[in-house]
């Protein structure tokens, strides 16, 4: 199983652009000024300390949080003129893994799709988990899944989603060798499909079509 992208969405050039964003937290400016343009089939991997605003910056990117001063834009258009088409065609995944602890791994799957109006068949789902090394814990509450085993159910999200941009935060985190280089995998797929990607990570990151923009 690949990753998939909306095939409407694929015709139409992809551009994720910030122009002047600034971040104020407190009586913290974390960055001002900053400018960034993303196009189909790449990668922006966000570095920098503990503090210096890589969470907040993805959460402007997102329109979770607004800019003190500056503006985000999707395919030309700032993201709160149209909020709802923007936030269908984005996957946001934050530090905690905003999995449902009393849901089990297949639940958690089909409430996200039923959340995201995306079509989810049974099949299609048990073979996203499977990929990510879940066969057989299918059906355990997620509060009996490992913090790896967790990410991995995220990592099945990832590849059923169906979203264009994927905005991911520190994802790498509680993962083992294996299950890094199955991850690198599925947004190596995501990238070749034509999809985006914005992630921040305190390790090295190998994937096509890379930028990196430190803070």
């Amino acid at each position: 199983m690949t990753t998939q992208i909306p095939t409407t969405s694929r015709q139409t050039p992809l551009e994720l652009r910030a122009q002047g964003l600034s971040c104020v937290r407190g009586e913290r400016r974390l960055f001002a000024g900053l400018n960034l343009n993303l196009a189909a089939g790449e990668c922006l991997h966000v570095r920098g300390e503990n503090g210096v605003g890589k969470t907040s910056l993805l959460r402007l990117l997102t329109g979770l949080s607004k800019p003190e001063a500056g503006q985000v834009l999707w395919n030309g258009k700032v993201i709160s003129s149209e909020p709802g088409i923007f936030h269908r065609e984005v996957l946001f995944l934050g530090h905690r893994d905003a999995l449902k602890e009393e849901l089990t791994a297949l639940e958690n799957l089909q409430m996200y799709a039923a959340l995201d109006d995306v079509k989810l068949p049974l099949e299609k789902a048990l073979g996203a988990l499977a990929r990510f090394g879940l066969r057989g814990r299918e059906n355990l509450p997620v509060h009996c899944l490992s913090a790896g085993q967790k990410r991995r159910v995220l990592m099945a999200r990832m590849l059923t989603r169906g979203a264009l941009l994927w905005i991911l935060d520190e994802p790498f985190n509680a993962l083992d060798v294996e299950a890094i280089a199955q991850l690198e995998q599925l947004i190596a797929e995501h990238l070749a499909a034509k999809g985006m990607v914005v992630l921040t990570s305190h390790q090295p990151v190998t994937l096509p079509n890379l930028k990196v923009l430190d803070l």
